[in-house]
């Protein structure tokens, strides 16, 4: 079965008769759910462009005759028999416009009506009655059950009382706070508040400091804003700090002895230039038939890490390391992460290794997992490795040029299965001692790089098959698996319909290899070409997230049907559980608690994304602090997001995005365009589409808001035209690596 399922982009055209009836029915049959014109034709077969107008038409036409709900702008759902009373989660924003959400429709809120309730609060409400050309709305009668929360923002403190300022873009009121409740506050501090009561009547909730982070602009208190505003951990509790200072390395002649030794086997570690916990080494030495034996060599963490110990426990809150731009803020403490357990060259270190045996054309002719003990002979830099495969010269240079080669096969091979090829340049900063950026590279992925990945990868894939590969007939046991789910029908439906108005022609049926081989092939034509941006940006938006699941699917973008992650278990704790897993089978351990393990692998996953949208924000934070500096500034710039309220304009030069709000588009009235990503002028149809070439200006730099406002740079003779292409954009590329993993 295909990726699309039995949907097919080229369905024959449904007569517009019939459409309302198939669309009716198919709102009633999903009447707790709203959707757009895309999810409806998708899900009728009205997939031939034409039948997609008329859709929007109807759908628009059946609204207005109040047969069916717009419960949101473009979006639609039947009219169901809701009772005036119901409970959903409260939305709450700054701009005012709160809402319950229940059965995926958005219901407005007004603030005298909403009791105060917070964002993400579960609420009980009542809702008036539908009127005709009015939206419902609805009032909340009870708070059942208050999230908790904290709020970030700057202290203002006056001769009676105290308020905080938030960031939030859940709360536009301040926060007021007691004297007695500052835990030692000052105006212009940074702080994290809780509200403790938000009477009725009063326009302002009460709250008192939870934390100081430091003085606003500060760049630790800063950063720490960020951790706190996701919920993630800035600070390392002393006691598990303690517990942790209390292990000891323990590489005892009886603990070696349980163990393969590896300890005369060439080995080294290779990581970024500023890496502290080295968690993997590879060894490698010529077997007497010729082959290979390659050791893919991991930090033994389970062996330290005794499981629900206070230290497991923490590493299974945190669930990951993070990585801000300046910082690591990691899930083990450091005397575990870069100490005991990282593989630093010349001591010896108890490892959990991958041990394969490959011919000169990296076929794997056997593999075990075994725990090992290793002793690293060199430290090298991505930049030291990368020079020895380029001139062939220095340390070790007969291993490194080897498992070069053999990575290239590997690599190889896995783009002809049918493996994604993505390589978006990644920004990073030069920071000065104080966290202060003055200048900005790109991220440079070379083959140093690249070895290292691939045999991560092998590793990966060997240690799932280990599990999840059973024979016919018999049940794999419990596992941790990282999956990656088949890409959205509609979302790559529409990528190939706008690919197609470029000439490119992308399968959408058949099997991931043939299709994602269309999308590689497509990704290395448009190199060089206008529209390399928009497409590039489409192709990455149409794909699924990868998660952590014990129900295996398969990974869509490596094309493999078994993988997990065994390589990192100092800073991921799925890789742990892995590790953990693995030993209680090899010692013929029961089956794993199924349920357990799910959620474990769920609160991993979501704070991942947690962790991942710290970091994005830490990047945001230092792009506007370093363009703070450059205001009027002209650059050239690719259009990477059309919305209703803008046009968002990533630079060439630095990577920076900011906003182009419509309403500085003065020189006429821009409608969006959905479908076709972009936005329309009325009277001089000037059209601005995702991945256009526009020259902008820096208007504005808010370090508050994480935000950058840009302003377009018109033609002087043509006002009404601002200057915009399609051509490649040309980066500047250092060699860089933050985290050599994915």
């Amino acid at each position: 079965m295909g990726i699309t399922g039995k949907k097919k982009i080229d369905a024959p055209k449904i007569k517009k008769r019939d459409l309302e009836k198939l669309i009716l029915n198919f709102l009633e049959k999903e009447n707790r759910q709203a959707f757009n014109y895309k999810q409806v034709a998708f899900a009728i077969n009205a997939t031939n462009p034409a039948n997609r107008i008329d859709v929007i038409n109807i759908l628009d036409a059946l609204a207005a005759a109040e047969l069916i709900q717009e419960v949101g702008i473009g979006k639609y759902k039947a009219i169901g028999n809701r009772g005036t009373e119901n409970t959903g989660e409260f939305v709450r924003r700054s701009n005012g416009r709160n809402g319950v959400m229940i059965d995926d429709e958005l219901i407005f809120v007004a603030e005298r009506n909403s009791l105060h309730a917070l964002n993400g609060d579960k609420v009980r409400v009542e809702i008036s009655a539908h009127r005709k050309g009015q939206e419902p709305e609805a009032k909340v009668i009870e708070i059942i059950e208050p999230k908790d929360q904290v709020f970030i923002g700057t202290l203002n403190v006056e001769k009676n009382y105290a308020s905080l300022v938030t960031d939030s873009k859940y709360l536009a009121a301040d926060i007021i706070i007691p004297r007695s409740k500052l835990k030692g506050g000052k105006t212009g501090d940074k702080a994290i508040a809780r509200i403790t009561r938000w009477n009725q009547d009063e326009m302002n909730p009460r709250g008192e400091v939870v934390d100081i982070l430091g003085r606003k602009g500060e760049n630790t208190a800063e950063m720490h804003a960020i951790l706190a505003e996701f919920g993630l951990p800035y600070t390392y509790p002393k006691q598990i700090e303690k517990a942790a200072n209390a292990i000891n390395a323990g590489i005892t002649q009886q603990e070696i002895s349980k163990r393969e030794d590896f300890r005369n086997v060439t080995t080294f570690t290779i990581d970024p230039k500023d890496a502290k916990d080295f968690d993997d080494a590879l060894s490698i030495r010529k077997m007497k038939n010729g082959h290979w034996e390659i050791g893919i060599h991991i930090a033994d963490v389970t062996h330290y890490v005794q499981p629900n110990s206070i230290i497991d426990k923490e590493a299974r809150q945190r669930a990951t390391s993070v990585y801000l731009v300046d910082r690591t803020i990691p899930m083990l403490p450091e005397h575990l992460s870069n100490g005991i357990c990282s593989l630093r060259p010349n001591e010896e270190k108890l490892t959990f290794s991958v041990i394969v045996e490959m011919d000169d054309k990296a076929n794997v002719l056997n593999s075990r997992i075994v725990r090992t003990v290793i002793k690293s002979d060199r430290r090298f830099t991505y930049e030291e490795a990368q020079q020895i495969i380029e001139t062939g010269e220095g340390d070790f240079k007969k291993e490194i040029l080897k498992l070069n080669d053999l990575a290239k096969i590997l690599r190889h091979k896995r783009y002809e299965n049918g493996a994604l090829e993505f390589e978006r340049a990644e920004v990073r900063f030069e920071i000065d001692k104080t966290g202060k950026p003055i200048s900005v590279y790109f991220k440079e992925q070379k083959d140093a790089n690249k070895l290292i990945e691939e045999f991560m990868l092998l590793a990966n894939i060997i240690v799932a098959e280990s599990i999840g590969k059973v024979p016919k007939g018999k049940k794999a046991k419990t596992f941790v698996y990282r999956v990656h789910d088949n890409p959205d029908p509609e979302k790559i439906n529409n990528f190939s319909q706008i690919a197609a108005r470029f000439g490119f022609k992308i399968k959408t049926e058949g099997n991931a290899k043939e299709v994602n081989k269309g999308i590689n092939r497509l990704l290395k034509d448009v190199k060089g070409r206008g529209e390399e941006n928009m497409l590039s940006i489409l192709a990455i938006r149409s794909m699924a997230k990868a998660v952590y699941t014990t129900e295996n699917v398969g990974h869509y973008g490596l094309a493999v049907p078994y993988y997990t992650h065994f390589t990192s278990p100092i800073r991921r704790y799925p890789d742990m559980m892995v590790h953990r897993l693995i030993a209680k089978y090899a010692e013929g351990g029961r089956n794993a608690d199924k349920l357990k393990i799910e959620d474990q692998c769920k609160h991993s996953s979501e704070m991942e994304q947690l962790a991942s949208n710290a970091e994005r924000a830490s990047i945001k934070y230092k792009q506007v602090e370093f363009m703070q500096e450059r205001l009027g500034e002209v650059y050239e710039g690719v259009i990477s997001a059309v919305t209703e309220w803008g046009l968002y304009v990533e630079l060439d030069a630095n990577k920076c995005e900011g906003l182009v709000p419509v309403r500085d588009l003065a020189d006429d009235y821009y409608d969006f365009d959905e479908k076709n990503f972009c936005l329309k002028g009325r009277k001089y149809h000037n059209t601005y589409t995702l991945g256009d070439i526009v020259r902008v200006q820096v208007a504005r730099a808010d370090l508050d808001r994480k935000q950058l406002d840009f302003f377009l740079v018109t033609d002087e003779g043509n006002p009404n035209k601002p200057l915009k292409e399609k051509k490649p954009s040309k980066l500047k590329e250092k060699p860089s690596s933050k985290r050599k993993k994915r």
